[in-house]
């Protein structure tokens, strides 16, 4: 009978694992997408800027990219297969210039392996370079915050895997945050972070364009 139980529990959790996952958890964000772009559609070859909620969150990015057209589809919890799925609706349709990328933060936090990640990432890379061949692809490192100080291995060897890949395509380019998120004692700095400990503040944010605004330079 406690077989039995353990047994139920660990299907049980491991069906809500899956379901957590499943992409169409975003469905109606996606929709939202949609029907703001029927209203008022997005420039085309505009800089988009596509990943989890640490881009969802950065609600001052067309002010903090001065002069550069950008927009942002980031939404909240995804990972980057979540990405690959959600590619045909909103990334090929706008036939960005530049796509700037952030996702496996959340990724690692659910159990899946710096592999994992990379072979997503390479995913999303293939339907890029097939759906749009003349746009190119910057991808921001994952950056280690407070609240998931622990998996910084994981995130190190996923930024490491995808670095390298990167480097062998020329319409590639790795931009590393993850050093301008830490304090002087080589750990996240929580002043860059808001009381969640996970998503920047307005100073973390300052950071990253920081960081970021030179290779937008570059397009």
């Amino acid at each position: 009978m406690v077989a039995l139980r353990i047994s139920l529990l660990v299907l049980s959790l491991l069906a809500q694992a899956a379901l957590a996952q499943d992409p169409k958890r975003f469905e109606k964000e996606i929709d939202a997408f949609t029907m703001a772009d029927k209203k008022n559609p997005p420039p085309k070859s505009a800089i988009l800027f596509i990943g989890s909620s640490t881009l969802r969150k950065w609600t001052t990015l067309a002010q903090d990219f001065p002069g550069r057209k950008v927009f942002n589809r980031g939404f909240g919890g995804s990972q980057m297969s979540d990405a690959v799925y959600y590619f045909d609706r909103i990334v090929a349709p706008y036939h960005p210039g530049l796509i700037v990328l952030y996702e496996g933060s959340n990724d690692i936090d659910a159990h899946k392996t710096p592999e994992q990640v990379f072979h997503d990432f390479k995913a999303f890379v293939a339907k890029v370079h097939e759906q749009l061949p003349q746009t190119h692809l910057d991808y921001i490192s994952i950056l280690t915050t407070p609240v998931r100080a622990a998996q910084v291995k994981q995130v190190k060897e996923a930024n490491r895997l995808i670095r390298d890949y990167i480097a062998q395509d020329e319409k590639l380019r790795y931009i590393d945050a993850f050093p301008a998120m830490l304090g002087p004692d080589g750990k996240p700095d929580a002043a860059l972070f808001l009381s969640d400990r996970l998503h920047p503040n307005a100073k973390g944010y300052a950071k990253m364009q920081a960081v970021i605004a030179p290779y937008l330079d570059k397009n």
